[in-house]
């Protein structure tokens, strides 16, 4: 029987790739398994309330629109990032986010404490025309957003899949989400989304 040596391991690609798949799994287990009985990383940061029902619409037009494409929403825990952008991004801050939208790809500012940084008027006039108050950036114009009505039929069913996914929703939020989105465009709803980034850990801090 040949012995188990380093050099049979780089001559054999199968059992190579075995050893590989079996360490990458044991170090995998080892840093991931862990996570999920912290509460850090399993609880929501104190004073944290689920997405409203236009901030869960606005959040899901964030996505459609690939919003996150360019802007992250993770402060990383080094002092150029924090100078700038405030406290780092802590796992508490998502846990109601299926799927969270942590990321380091970063075209535009990162947008994870833009919540009350600017006035919803900002906001609409920067996805009107992005240039109007930042004349420098490449962002297109998102101007059909003010124009498209909300169907509030669409909320009942997306409030209902997040509870059923840990969201904290009561049985009369569900009851009552569509009544919150009627009359509003898909504007109000991702200024609103936008106004909420960020501000749990501001609150607390």
């Amino acid at each position: 029987m040949r012995n188990f040596t380093h050099d049979l391991i780089e001559r054999n690609v199968g059992l190579l790739l075995v050893l590989v798949i079996l360490t990458i799994s044991v170090g995998g287990l080892v840093e991931i398994v862990p996570l999920f009985f912290q509460k850090s990383t399993t609880e929501a940061v104190e004073g944290m309330k689920p997405y409203s029902a236009l901030q869960l619409t606005g959040r899901d037009i964030y996505l459609r629109e690939g919003c996150y494409a360019c802007h992250s929403q993770m402060i990383r825990p080094f002092r150029a990032e924090t100078e700038r952008y405030g406290h780092y991004s802590v796992a508490g801050e998502s846990v109601y986010d299926h799927p969270f939208q942590w990321g380091s790809k970063r075209t535009g500012p990162d947008l994870a404490r833009v919540g009350g940084r600017y006035s919803d008027t900002w906001h609409r006039d920067h996805l009107n025309n992005p240039r109007a108050v930042v004349p420098e950036s490449n962002m297109p114009a998102y101007s059909w957003l003010e124009k498209t009505k909300l169907d509030p039929a669409e909320i009942t069913p997306k409030f209902k899949a997040m509870k059923t996914l840990g969201v904290p929703y009561t049985d009369q939020q569900v009851k009552d989400a569509a009544s919150e989105l009627v009359d509003k465009t898909e504007m109000d709803a991702v200024v609103a989304y936008l106004q909420i980034l960020g501000t749990a850990i501001k609150n607390k801090n």
